[in-house]
């Protein structure tokens, strides 16, 4: 399963579908939605978000292997290190391998200051790649305390995240950079809006390779917009993330016709871009926030 994952990841299509679990104690009903959908056929594997915002969810280790255990495809599971110090993250680790949760998304995590959690604080031992060194630590049969494991692990897969646009190229490329020294074999970007800002990302990720002698693959975010509302806020407030013009133009004179007119230029707009992006670099990973129809339309 893994090996063919990776291999579609460096050598053909590769699309992933992003699942947010709920405060719930059951993940069976996002399963439910997303094989009544019928997306597993048409995503090549899934990833599970970790407590994004610091709101209280599901737990992204186990969600990850209820979708590889239905559908027989890899899910990445997201692992932040707001919530976890190194010990607490190698024993998830290795309790995650034996269940076959082995492809795993290595975050620094939102700030804890948002959280629904009163009073909860953030461990933030290390950022994102001391993760990715944790892994390629256990993956060499020892700990972080270069204690040799009494079982090895079975090969864990680490992905990171870069941001999508920066008003410093140079501040990005530094970032990406590093996040492939410390061992990153795919990296997922911010959603992307437009080809130019996917160009430059893989303009960096090639130099980002030569410079490690590495075959780090870069993945494109994408994430639709229906909503006015939806582009204003994430080009406004959310770092790392550029939605052009054009497209708050478009859709702010669709909204001034209707919520029907808004929803069609979005979605427009939207199926454009999936479609060029595919054809540009087919390694793309879907967030939609769990509208799981969209994604469909989408994708069919």
């Amino acid at each position: 399963m893994f090996e063919t994952f990776i291999d579609k990841l460096r050598n053909s299509t590769y699309i992933t579908l992003e699942t947010t679990p709920s405060r719930s104690a059951q993940f069976a009903p996002t399963i439910e939605k997303i094989a009544a959908l019928g997306l597993d056929q048409l995503v090549d594997g899934f990833s599970t978000t970790d407590n994004p915002l610091a709101k209280l969810k599901y737990n992204a280790l186990f969600a990850a292997m209820k979708l590889q255990d239905r559908f027989g495809k890899p899910a990445l599971a997201t692992m932040s290190m707001r919530d976890r110090n190194r010990i607490a993250l190698q024993s998830d680790l290795l309790g995650a391998n034996e269940s076959n949760v082995r492809t795993i998304l290595a975050l620094t995590g939102d700030s804890a200051h948002y959280s629904d959690q009163p009073h909860a604080k953030g461990v933030f031992e290390g950022n994102s790649k001391l993760l990715l060194d944790i892994i390629t630590t256990l993956n060499s049969g020892t700990d972080m305390a270069e204690q040799k494991l009494l079982a090895p692990v079975q090969e864990i897969y680490p992905f990171a995240v870069i941001d999508a646009y920066a008003k410093s190229a140079a501040t990005l490329q530094k970032k990406m950079t590093k996040k492939v020294a410390h061992g990153a074999i795919g990296i997922i970007s911010q959603p992307v809006y437009d080809l130019e800002n996917a160009q430059k990302l893989l303009t960096m990720m090639e130099e980002a390779n030569r410079e490690n002698n590495a075959e780090c693959v870069l993945i494109l975010g994408y994430f639709p917009i229906t909503k006015l509302r939806t582009a204003r806020f994430l080009d406004e407030n959310v770092p790392g993330i550029f939605v052009p013009h054009t497209w708050v133009e478009a859709l702010e004179t669709a909204s001034l016709i209707s919520p029907d007119e808004e929803y069609r230029i979005g979605f427009e707009l939207s199926k454009n871009l999936f479609e060029e992006l595919k054809a540009l670099h087919p390694k793309i990973h879907i967030m939609t926030a769990n509208q799981f129809e969209l994604a469909k339309a989408i994708l069919s």
